[in-house]
């Protein structure tokens, strides 16, 4: 596809050394905040903070003036796994050396935090906690108010269809109501325009359902 920024070609500072199912949506993410140029971005299921942290970047490279947020009880579910608070703790520090002007890690679960947000603020959110279709439906269901007229809601895991895993299906679902397209690489990834203001580029990326062209890392 012909892109209208370069925010692609980001190279990430940080990543897992261990590898990370969302590494390869990276440049497309960077990409889609360059466009979008959310005020406020919230994340839901941070773990050791791949998706986050690449948000926090591309805020930099674009010279935004975005809040962004990272939700998680960091302590872990039946799909990644449960984990102490080295984690977090890693996470913590990198973040308070490199981004802490504009990033917060609020640790609390997902029901918690969204008192936390005014109605229609958010622009940009990104689900990825607990994988189960009932889980996923309660996170868009609950978040749903604090969406902005702009917003977008990107869903980690939409090709992943192994075990309990349900966004799939949600994904499936959710389409029937709102405009959306999925890349299914990297287990997938589903970007729905929810916001009555939809934005010109991601409309023509759901009219060719994202051409599931891999944006590749440079």
């Amino acid at each position: 596809m012909k892109l209208n920024n370069t925010s692609t070609f980001i190279s990430p500072k940080k990543l897992d050394p261990k590898g990370s199912s969302w590494t390869g949506h990276i440049p497309f993410v960077a990409w889609l905040i360059a466009e979008l140029k959310p005020n406020i971005i919230v994340e839901l299921g941070t773990h050791k903070g791949v998706s986050f942290l690449s948000f926090c970047q591309s805020v930099v490279e674009n010279k935004l003036p975005t809040q962004v947020y990272a939700i998680d009880t960091w302590h872990g579910d039946q799909h990644v796994g449960y984990y102490g608070d080295d984690i977090y703790m890693d996470l913590e520090e990198y973040v308070s050396q490199n981004y802490m002007s504009f990033s917060h890690l609020m640790r609390m679960t997902f029901d918690e935090g969204v008192s936390k947000f005014k109605d229609r603020s958010i622009d940009l959110l990104h689900i990825d906690g607990l994988h189960t279709y009932e889980a996923v439906k309660h996170d868009f269901q609950t978040w749903l108010p604090k969406l902005s007229e702009n917003s977008i809601v990107i869903f980690h895991d939409t090709f992943e269809k192994k075990e309990d895993f349900g966004v799939y299906k949600f994904w499936e679902e959710i389409l029937k109501e709102y405009v959306g397209f999925e890349f299914k690489f990297w287990h997938g990834l589903g970007v729905l325009l929810v916001g009555k203001n939809k934005n010109k580029e991601l409309l023509k990326l759901s009219e060719n359902n994202g051409g599931n062209e891999e944006f590749k890392l440079m």
